[in-house]
């Protein structure tokens, strides 16, 4: 064989490879930097209870002076207004516990430590595709051909990063209240079910611990 025939096969397994490398998915791996804090996982299980009686008295005593919020105006005041608390319909009430119950990270913000949560903004890949704008929240969450829990599975998916198209997408059973999204993966375009799916852009919340504990000094949304 001449030596033309060998580099040309050994870049062929090169290419090869490289290929194989580049089609491997991109991932975002649940963490949880702050479950060793006592102090935090015991406050964290008071405020989810707490949202669940829709206790606005509680969520106002944690809230710090300059607690930043989502229309860039920071301020309790601001936060009050914002979230409408004496109403039992206030989203903060479903919103946030969808926060609390993902993972959360140690971030440091004009020079304060903070923890906050959800881990998927904080920790978005650099090398998130540039399509990417959702990442998979469950383990083997099954991406169906149509927004049918009775439909084809297309591929099963564990912490990907996805393509979103419609984020809110009626159940085929008009008797089902489950939300899919509709989403780009490997496999081709497919549904999941809402709550296995998170931007993040969604919803974050941020809390730093003072003498008297815990409080909350930012819910936010967006970039």
């Amino acid at each position: 064989m001449s030596a033309r025939n060998i580099i040309c096969g050994w870049l062929a397994i090169f290419l090869l490879a490289a290929g194989s490398v580049a089609a491997q998915p991109v991932k975002l791996t649940p963490v949880d930097e702050t479950a060793g804090d006592a102090t935090w996982t015991r406050f964290r299980a008071r405020l989810i209870e707490a949202l669940t009686r829709r206790d606005q008295k509680f969520i106002i005593e944690i809230l710090e002076r300059n607690v930043r919020n989502i229309s860039g105006v920071a301020g309790v005041a601001e936060f009050k207004k914002l979230w409408e608390l004496d109403s039992a319909d206030s989203p903060l009430w479903s919103e946030l516990p969808k926060v609390l119950f993902l993972g959360s990270v140690a971030v440091k913000q004009a020079k304060v430590s903070e923890v906050c949560a959800p881990y998927v903004y904080f920790k978005w890949p650099v090398n998130a595709p540039d399509d990417a704008n959702a990442a998979v929240i469950a383990k083997e969450a099954l991406l169906k051909a149509a927004p049918s829990s009775s439909s084809f599975t297309l591929q099963t998916l564990s912490f990907d990063l996805i393509s979103v198209g419609d984020w809110e997408v009626t159940d085929e059973n008009k008797d089902s209240k489950q939300i899919w999204v509709s989403a780009r993966a490997t496999a081709g375009t497919g549904y999941l079910p809402a709550e296995q799916v998170r931007s993040p852009l969604e919803y974050r919340a941020c809390f730093v611990k003072r003498d008297t504990g815990w409080r909350l000094s930012g819910l936010e949304v967006g970039e």
